[in-house]
């Protein structure tokens, strides 16, 4: 299921021979007569007239139809009100693609096109199917995100975005939608299709169109997510037994096993599955993927088995505040919706500490790294790099990297090393002829097309500049912890992550429990963690068997 799976975050501007609509007998299968015989057995069989409208673009929580005999056409709409018939599903086919393991609005209406009889199965049948049948399991699977990829890469069944490809909120808005799968054609405002949208609804840009006719002028990203569809509908009273916050590579972890595991989960999310390990464009030392994973197509796996598990993914919503309600959780999240969990999981990771500089996000995963390993010295043979800080871990890279790279300098702000890194690591970088220290130095520029080429120094004293072909720069000026919606709840170190296990608790107290019991801190927002994806993802599933025993003691 690679290809499928990774497929979800592929090139959207081309088709080539990865379109699931050249691989129909994986995207739209037949099942056998056995497999239909006991598929059938989970549902409902109805006859239905032509023109019945099963399901229509914008419901939630639609029914899955096994076509026995006749057939459902699957329809779209464009922006002017025009009907489009994206695929006919016949005998032993079915309907469906990846929303179907969620409760966002659909993409897509389905209609009978001529008498037929189906078997219907709820959301609750359908689960239970696919689950025990796993043979048929994996081919509906298999068929949804080839589905969801149909519409991606063919941009259908999504909206339009109007604007300039390079305007901010364009990228802002871009990014969110790919992130979280959701289709999008991106028209250009001086082209025929850009000006007669800029014409039906004004010329206040970027434009979001949906498919009913409507043009949203520069939505933010929550609203844009409600207008959609894609913030799920919170049940009100409903307590979780497990609450996860943040959906980075621990958290994504987390909610897999703990929903696989028969904890009723719901993941808090502020903008996308995947977290910074999402952005990354590839990730090559991750076990298992010789070749390598994008972030997003690895954060796109996780997602999908979280669902398919039966977890709940509140998207776009970052939570606010948590406190502790008798023997449960109350945490709100933005927008004033409170979730209630019996035990909560924080995930919510940290954030880089970035430098306010002009093209600074575009060159991120493009010549701007934020870790020094294998991984990153293979990009720097035979090339100068910058290491920007001062710190213990700014000269370990830049030791680390002198052995791969032809130079290294190392830029601190400061007048030297000794008051914030070891003497060892002042020592090696003194004594190497493959390490200059540029003190009072800062960066005040990066260059390049589609990736870094070139950077400038400045000095801070003199205001001298300095441009050198360096197409690497490591980033060494600390991370900040997103947890200043915790507020006082839990315990924090002096820099904000949060402590767990003897330094929260007692000496007994289990790894990942934080100073609230029933509140545990996995991945990068943990205090003496390390910020790699495996040790997220393994601290993420290793924390469920903590919450099973807070649990089970609970109930005693």
């Amino acid at each position: 299921m690679q290809d499928a799976d990774t497929a979800i975050e592929a090139a959207r501007n081309s088709v080539d021979s990865s379109d699931p609509y050249m691989r129909e007998r994986q995207t739209f299968p037949v099942l056998s007569d056995d497999q239909v015989k006991r598929l059938t057995s989970y549902g409902q069989v109805e006859d239905l007239p032509e023109g019945t409208v099963v399901f229509e673009r914008g419901q939630r929580g639609v029914d899955f139809f096994l076509i026995l005999s006749g057939s459902i056409d699957i329809f779209d709409r464009t922006p002017e009100g025009d009907e489009i018939i994206v695929t006919t599903h016949s005998d032993h086919q079915f309907t469906g693609e990846l929303d179907l393991f969620n409760k966002r609005k659909i993409l897509v209406g389905g209609r009978i096109g001529e008498d037929s009889r189906v078997v219907r199965l709820t959301r609750e049948q359908f689960r239970r199917m696919s689950s025990t049948e796993q043979d048929i399991g994996e081919i509906i699977m298999r068929a949804f995100i080839l589905r969801r990829t149909a519409f991606i890469v063919h941009s259908e069944a999504g909206v339009t975005l109007v604007g300039s490809r390079n305007d901010r909120d364009v990228i802002r808005i871009n990014r969110f939608l790919t992130r979280n799968g959701y289709p999008l054609s991106l028209v250009e405002p001086e082209t025929a299709d850009g000006k007669e949208i800029i014409e039906r609804h004004g010329d206040t840009l970027p434009i979001v169109c949906t498919p009913d006719g409507c043009g949203f002028h520069n939505p933010p990203t929550a609203e844009l997510a409600d207008l959609l569809g894609l913030t799920e509908e919170l049940r009100d009273g409903h307590v979780y037994d497990l609450a996860v916050v943040g959906a980075g590579p621990a958290g994504l972890s987390a909610c897999v096993y703990g929903a696989s595991e028969a904890l009723d989960t719901i993941v808090i999310e502020a903008e996308a599955p995947g977290g910074q390990a999402g952005t990354s464009s590839k990730i090559e030392n991750y076990l298992g993927f010789p070749t390598g994973i994008s972030g997003q197509a690895l954060a796109g796996r996780a997602w999908i088995q979280g669902q398919k598990f039966g977890a709940t993914f509140a998207i776009a919503r970052g939570a606010t505040s948590i406190k502790p309600d008798g023997d449960e959780f109350q945490i709100t999240i933005e927008g004033g919706d409170r979730v209630t969990a019996r035990a909560v999981i924080l995930a919510c990771g940290a954030t880089y500490r970035k430098l306010d500089l002009e093209n600074y996000d575009r060159f991120e995963g493009q010549g701007i790294h934020y870790a020094a390993t294998a991984l990153e010295a293979q990009f720097c043979s035979g090339t100068e790099v910058a290491v920007i800080g001062g710190g213990n871990s700014a000269g370990q890279a830049a030791v680390f990297l002198s052995q791969h790279a032809s130079h290294v300098h190392v830029l601190v702000r400061g007048d030297g090393l000794a008051n914030s890194m070891s003497d060892y690591l002042v020592s090696r970088i003194e004594q190497s002829s493959r390490i200059t220290l540029h003190t009072h130095t800062e960066l005040a520029a990066l260059q390049g097309d589609r990736v870094l080429e070139k950077v400038v120094f400045r000095n801070r004293q003199s205001g001298a500049q300095d441009t050198k072909d360096i197409p690497n720069v490591f980033i060494m000026i600390g991370a900040q912890p997103n947890t200043s919606w915790i507020g006082s709840c839990v315990a924090l170190d002096d820099k904000g992550f949060v402590l767990t296990g003897k330094d929260a608790m007692s000496s007994d107290a289990s790894l990942f429990e934080t100073s609230i019991p029933g509140i545990f801190a996995v991945g990068d927002v943990r205090s003496g963690s390390v910020k790699r994806v495996a040790s997220g993802v393994g601290e993420g599933s290793v924390c469920i068997s903590h919450v099973h025993s807070y649990l089970a003691q609970r109930a005693q």
